[in-house]
């Protein structure tokens, strides 16, 4: 099998002939720009530079070398895009080490901090001296009334918060003829070039990104509070979704293998919200999103849902979706051996492959090796399996250890 095949045989719940592997193939099995260099040095790999893609949370492009050192079997339709040293621009990592950002980025230094701004000067998030990360802090629709707000203006705001006002490369583009034209060449010409699997990520949140909109604490409320209300913003999203939706995979649908749609709806303990919320508020509108962009290309679906999530995944599985990730092994009631008890059949787990909040940044080396060996052991029996720590490599994590993981899957 190639890595395409391999992926497909995966998700069509084949045995593969090995385990397939995705380290970077999408925004939330990435790995940090700061570790991404030091792998680099460790896999002694001297070209390119540390690119960083995803710039809320500083992730790296995991670079062709790179990924062919590990093995990888997948890769992000984003890899299309931004092909010319002219797209980049120069910035410097918070341990000091330089690297590249896309040139559409807006960031700005303050005194000791940084500010990622829109085009038209909003501030949409901040990264404090010596924090990792970008932290949002405008939220467009906070002061608003939702029992009051017709959404006039929706489309507007969804757009302006700092996960959707941040694209990734690819989805920079506007979604206009030009715009979708560029994503279908671009798209086409990486589906060419490569015989990894190729996942598209098409977002489609609907219990986040009002969450964005208003902030959580309010939201929440709201779902307690407003049920017609939230009803009636669900619907709204999930008609800007769909039309965004259509004209996305229209373009980029022939060329992809996965769409990514995201929603987190765990805590560490337990689902975020009760199953009737689930099924009253979005489960309609996932089911809408989720089988029309399968009724529109040959594709599978995924939804990136972290945390501790078992019982809703009845009805995620209910209402279309393919493979999940990350797989949470860490939370409650998120043992790998009694979801593939409960869902070998049912959906692939793209993920769960070992545990990046304690094991992958602390464990020894030979500590790693047994607990990869027993996560893929057990998640890859009969297929309905893809290999991903769970969520992205931090920072922290030594660059052997990645090593370290990668080599334990197919042992």
């Amino acid at each position: 099998m190639n890595s395409r095949e391999r992926v497909l045989a995966a998700l069509n719940h084949q045995p593969p002939d090995k385990v397939p592997l995705d380290i970077g193939g999408h925004r939330s099995s990435g790995i940090a720009a700061i570790a991404y260099a030091r792998l680099k040095q460790e896999l002694a790999i001297t070209t390119g530079d540390i690119y960083v893609y995803d710039m809320v949370q500083q992730l790296a492009i995991v670079e062709e070398p790179v990924l062919d050192a590990l093995g990888v079997d997948v890769i992000e339709m984003g890899r299309g895009f931004l092909k010319d040293d002219s797209d980049w621009k120069d910035w410097v990592l918070p341990d000091g080490t330089p690297c590249k950002i896309p040139d559409y980025i807006n960031v700005e230094k303050r005194e000791e901090d940084w500010w990622l701004l829109t085009d038209d000067g909003q501030e949409l998030g901040l990264q404090k001296k010596g924090c990792l990360y970008f932290e949002q802090t405008y939220f467009p629709m906070r002061d608003r009334d939702i029992t009051t707000d017709d959404f006039s203006n929706l489309e507007y705001d969804m757009g302006r918060t700092i996960w959707t006002g941040t694209p990734h490369p690819g989805a920079h583009l506007p979604l206009n003829e030009a715009g979708l034209k560029e994503m279908s060449i671009k798209a086409k010409v990486l589906r060419e070039s490569t015989d990894r699997a190729i996942v598209a990520l098409f977002g489609g949140n609907m219990f986040e990104l009002p969450q964005w909109l208003y902030g959580m604490e309010n939201y929440f409320v709201y779902m307690g509070l407003y049920p017609e209300d939230v009803i009636r913003l669900s619907e709204k999203i999930c008609e800007i979704h769909m039309k965004n939706l259509e004209k996305w995979i229209g373009a980029v649908g022939p060329y992809v293998d996965v769409v990514l749609f995201g929603d987190d709806l765990g805590s560490q303990n337990s689902p975020l919200m009760s199953t009737r919320m689930y099924r009253d508020y979005f489960k309609p509108y996932h089911k809408k999103l989720w089988n029309r962009a399968k009724e529109l290309a040959e594709v599978k679906t995924m939804l990136h849902c972290c945390g501790s999530i078992t019982p809703l995944i009845p009805d995620l599985i209910e209402a279309g979706i393919d493979a999940i990730n990350p797989v949470q092994i860490n939370c409650a009631g998120m043992d790998a051996s009694e979801l593939k008890a409960k869902f070998a059949n049912e959906i692939t787990f793209w993920g769960g492959g070992c545990d990046t909040g304690d094991i992958l940044p602390n464990a020894s080396s030979e500590e790693i090796r047994q607990h990869v060996i027993r996560q893929v052991d057990v998640l890859n029996r009969n297929g309905g399996f893809v290999f991903q720590q769970v969520h992205n490599i931090m920072a922290n994590v030594p660059a052997s250890n990645v090593v370290t993981m990668c080599k334990a899957i197919r042992n």
